[in-house]
């Protein structure tokens, strides 16, 4: 059993309040965990409206299934138009 987890840290440069990240939250979220059926949770940074650290978890027997779908994932994030990803870590276990 393989698990593969994607953080990604966003940086929100037009949030100006808790509500309007936690907007983005929502919609990342939802979207991602709809379209590649995996875990998805905000880890860090809950206080602050301007940034965000969001885990993503992928559970496969194949790694190469998993690092597909994180993969996918991060190109997604990537060409977010709403957030800047600032910083992104993929580690398998």
């Amino acid at each position: 059993m393989i698990v593969g987890v994607l953080t990604l840290e966003f940086f929100l440069e037009y949030s100006h309040s808790l509500k309007e990240k936690r907007r983005f939250i929502n919609s990342f979220t939802d979207r991602v965990q709809h379209r590649y059926n995996v875990s998805i949770s905000e880890v860090g940074f809950q206080e602050s409206w301007q940034r965000t650290l969001i885990a993503i978890a992928a559970v496969n027997s194949q790694q190469s299934i998993v690092k597909q779908v994180l993969g996918r994932i991060l190109e997604e994030a990537q060409g977010y138009s709403e957030a800047i990803l600032s910083n992104h870590q993929l580690t398998f276990y």
